[in-house]
């Protein structure tokens, strides 16, 4: 914020002593040309009371074009800049006419008289002094901050420093004219300057105005598209690049980017992949125009890509029917694949929907992959409650020991730590329910008495525990080594609940 005031401050700054310039100059030359008829200079001091009214028109755009955007103006006042200067060059061809009609007139009907007069070359001379100085700080702020009116602005007094020489040569072939004798037609060198003049402008202002119109039409540069293109494309994640629009405010460009990318991105990666495409756009836009103010636009489609597996091709076809899909297992039969799954539907669906729910994915994953000759799903509800559990590892040192045993059977000699045993806080209040108080109480005193059956085999507890594997094991392998964990557990113990086994590497 505090970047934007101060270039805002430097804009108005630079645009005002213009203004400042514009007025001192016209005045000077408007009296050299009347005090030496020179049309010449006339010319030069209706140039600069059109650089006065440009500069003028120059500092009101800078001063609105700034502005935030706001509810009606939602892409900001930019555009402000390119009409200020759109009336520069209208303003700059109509001086242009005027010029060459009264250079004509001097010419063929040989009116006026002109006096080439040390007054009028010391003021074309100041002039050009001037305009030097003022085009070269116009064109620095101009292109440090992107602003197209400064830029009209310097464009001009650049200008009048070329037809301020063209005078200024005319005059002195007048001089020498007198001074030598000449022929006549030598003396009309000053009608010829202007003439040029007027030639300069003409080419300035339809340069000018090409490019505040193509700005104002939203014409985009086709060198800005390429760079763009490039960098987008280089964006990894980008599957292909279907859009690219530009258009262009003031010193901003909006960009609006439509790329394909891998339909099996989570939301959070699709998010991640938008911000590096928009970074991409942004350091593109830098490479062709440093100075400018870049807003993107990122617009994400979905599209299978050829590194697309079976899986992930389940899960995007599971979620965008609703529907959550796990323990996905693939197998290859007779050259032909197959797939079965878990998917989770509302808990409080019939069987019948939940059936046709089932069967609507099945059909989506066979039209979308023709490898598959058959898939079958294995419908579950999902257990959207908190269930209450009592650890009760303590109670159970021998099941945990041994527990111990089998997993370091499996994984290794202390591998297996952080074990927990759970037990549903229902189940209690069932069994003291169906025991009666009597029993119960007697229940609880066996409990202290440490009468408790502790190998845990008649009970139905839910397990978590933490096994270690070496830091460089596959995560396939790792995983298999749990499974064959939980294996021999439920072998051992028939009646477990769930079972969580956390693979790790040792600290």
């Amino acid at each position: 914020m505090l970047a934007a005031r101060e270039a805002h401050r430097e804009k108005m700054l630079v645009a005002l002593s213009s203004v400042g310039a514009a007025v001192g100059l016209t005045a000077l030359k408007l009296v050299a040309g009347l005090l030496s008829g020179s049309l010449g200079i006339l010319a030069e001091a209706a140039h600069s009371g059109l650089d006065l009214a440009a500069a003028l028109l120059t500092f009101l755009a800078v001063r609105v074009a700034d502005r935030p955007a706001d509810a009606t103006h939602n892409y900001g006042h930019a555009k402000v800049e390119n009409l200020s200067a759109l009336f520069e060059a209208i303003l700059l061809l109509i001086t242009a006419l005027w010029i060459i009609y009264e250079a004509l007139r001097r010419l063929i009907l040989s009116e006026g008289h002109v006096e080439a007069s040390i007054l009028a070359l010391l003021v074309m001379t100041i002039s050009i002094a001037v305009d030097v100085t003022r085009s070269r700080a116009l064109l620095r702020v101009a292109r440090r901050l992107g602003s197209q009116a400064l830029e009209a602005d310097a464009l001009h007094f650049s200008t009048d420093i070329w037809s301020s020489a063209i005078v200024i040569t005319g005059l002195l072939v007048l001089r020498l004219a007198e001074i030598w004798h000449l022929p006549p037609w030598v003396r009309q060198a000053d009608a010829v300057a202007a003439l040029g003049v007027s030639l300069i402008v003409i080419y300035v202002a339809l340069r000018l105005a090409r490019e505040t119109v193509d700005a104002l039409l939203d014409r985009a540069p086709e060198e800005l598209l390429e760079h763009l293109a490039t960098a987008i494309r280089q964006v990894e994640g980008v599957s292909e690049l279907r859009r690219v629009r530009v258009r262009r405010a003031g010193n901003k460009i909006f960009a609006d980017v439509v790329v394909a990318a891998p339909r099996s991105l989570t939301f959070e990666e699709t998010h991640v992949l938008s911000e590096r495409v928009e970074q991409a756009a942004i350091a593109g836009v830098r490479a062709h125009a440093p100075q400018a103010e870049t807003d993107v636009v990122v617009h994400l489609e979905p599209v299978a890509s050829a590194e697309e597996t079976v899986r992930e091709q389940i899960h995007y076809l599971a979620q965008q029917q609703g529907i959550r899909a796990h323990d996905i297992r693939v197998r290859e039969v007779g050259g032909r694949l197959e797939a079965d799954f878990d998917i989770e539907v509302e808990a409080d669906m019939d069987l019948a929907s939940a059936h046709a729910a089932a069967t609507r994915l099945e059909e989506a994953v066979l039209r979308g992959n023709s490898q598959l000759q058959r898939v079958t799903t294995h419908l579950e509800a999902p257990i959207a409650t908190i269930e209450r559990r009592q650890d009760v590892t303590g109670d159970y040192p021998e099941m945990v020991q041994r527990i111990r045993q089998l997993a370091d059977a499996v994984a290794g000699p202390g591998s297996a730590h952080d074990i927990h045993l759970y037990r549903s806080c229902r189940a209690e209040e069932r069994a003291g329910e169906v025991a009666g108080p009597g029993p119960r109480r007697e229940q609880e005193r066996n409990r202290g008495r440490g009468q408790r059956d502790r190998s845990g085999r008649d009970e139905e507890l839910d397990l978590v525990l933490h096994i270690t594997c070496a830091p460089e094991t596959p995560l396939s392998q790792a995983h298999l080594r749990a499974e064959e964990v939980q294996r021999a557990l439920r072998q051992e113990y028939p009646r477990l609940g769930s079972v969580a086994i956390h693979t790790e590497p040792p600290e």
